[in-house]
């Protein structure tokens, strides 16, 4: 769609769209580790007690087979790097065990088998399950508590023609001009942040200094970024950037509440480029609000009147004030996508420009789950770049111009035009 604005500067005012692609284009960033799993069988009578260890999103022994009439104690070890605990469905539960931590659990005497789990949003969809056998009981179908997500309720339901309310403020599009100096140093504190994403819907999102997406980075090709990660959140965090090179398992690792992180990486390389939490499972996270982008300008990059950067993802509601459902993450059924994190935000607040001035838009895709095929309605790009390079650039031999960006998740460019 295109908007119209009436005023003595041809000011025109642009709707830009996304065309979702709905191939199978999907992020590597939600890996489980398969392998099989560990049981073990006790024999009955009086009580039993059974090691049980978290950590790598699993829980060992995956299986516990006791005869109906044991008594079954768990005692519980967290060896992991993040917080987790054990709740039994229908029974007790241990507290959020951080890293090094025991607890002792007692499960009591089984009457049928059932499911345990942690917790901890995405863990249990991770593969943090495991199964308490009773013999002689019947089998019990897997349960869907609504405890193991935190996620009671249904979620809300957007109206696409609903126009926002007066305290709603649009996420600001505009690319910051280059920052002085090569090193660049920026703090990003993890907050959850009460977020509306739509007219009246609102959603607990893990954020990066209260917005999603978080705070855009922009550089040039050399720059060095030195990053203070604090974690003010109720839960384990991290944060990856694909703009530098850094070792996931060390600088990059997730730190629990109350941590600090710091660590450096330098942008060898022009693009536009995601960041994102490194906590697994990294798609619930990034469906949560925990991405962004750094922009690193390729050398000699042209003069241009103004430059946008847009950062599309997908919304996967839980309920009302809760956090994004990850059955609706697995079954790849977003609620909508949007850009910069709100439902149709330029619609409601569109963006301006003067006709004859030239526009740069920079797009990343942060998924999780889909492409995008980025256009304009109403005008074509005479650049494209995708990936790190040109695939178009004004004055070809062909005289071509491009109609879309298309984008897999974890992608980015930016296309360049003027609207007469």
């Amino acid at each position: 769609m295109n908007a119209r604005r009436p005023g003595r500067d041809r000011v025109l005012g642009i709707v830009l769209g996304a065309v979702m692609v709905l191939a199978a284009l999907t992020v590597a960033i939600f890996v489980g580790r398969s392998g099989p799993s560990s049981s073990v069988a006790i024999d009955g009578g009086g009580t039993r007690t059974v090691s049980v260890e978290l950590a790598d999103m699993r829980i060992t022994p995956a299986s516990i087979t006791v005869p109906r009439g044991t008594r079954l104690v768990l005692a519980v070890h967290n060896s992991d790097q993040m917080s987790h605990d054990l709740y039994v469905d229908g029974g007790p539960g241990t507290p959020l065990l951080r890293p090094g931590q025991s607890a002792r659990l007692d499960v009591g005497v089984l009457a049928r088998t059932v499911q345990a789990w942690c917790t901890v949003p995405g863990h249990k969809a991770a593969g943090m399950v495991m199964t308490l056998h009773v013999i002689g009981s019947p089998a019990s179908p897997a349960s869907n508590s609504a405890v193991s997500d935190r996620t009671r309720g249904g979620s809300p339901a957007i109206d696409f023609t609903a126009t926002p309310g007066p305290d709603w403020k649009p996420y600001d599009p505009a690319l910051r001009p280059l920052p002085a100096g090569r090193t660049h140093r920026v703090t990003f504190t993890i907050r959850d942040t009460r977020t509306q994403v739509a007219p009246g819907v609102y959603q607990t999102l893990w954020t990066y200094n209260g917005t999603a997406p978080g705070p855009i980075l922009h550089g040039r090709v050399g720059d060095r970024f030195v990053v203070t990660l604090i974690n003010d959140g109720d839960m384990a965090h991290g944060i990856d950037f694909h703009a530098g090179a850094v070792a996931p398992d060390g600088p990059m690792r997730s730190i629990e509440p109350g941590q600090s992180l710091s660590y450096a990486f330098t942008a060898r390389y022009s693009g536009a480029w995601l960041y994102h939490c490194s906590t697994m499972p990294m798609s619930l996270h990034i469906a949560n609000g925990m991405y962004g982008a750094v922009i690193v300008d390729p050398p000699d990059l042209d003069h241009v009147a103004k430059q946008f950067v847009f950062v599309q993802s997908e919304l996967y509601l839980g309920p009302q004030n809760g956090v994004a459902d990850e059955k609706k993450i697995d079954a790849r059924q977003p609620d909508a996508v949007v850009f910069n994190g709100y439902v149709n935000q330029y619609a409601d607040a569109p963006i301006t420009v003067r006709a004859g001035e030239r526009i740069r838009v920079w797009v990343v895709d942060a998924g999780p789950q889909f492409g995008t095929s980025f256009h304009v309605v109403g005008t074509q790009f005479d650049t494209v770049f995708k990936e790190g390079a040109y695939l178009l650039r004004p004055g070809n031999a062909e005289r071509g111009a491009a109609q879309t960006l298309d984008l897999a998740p974890a992608q980015g460019g930016f296309v360049e035009f003027t609207l007469p």
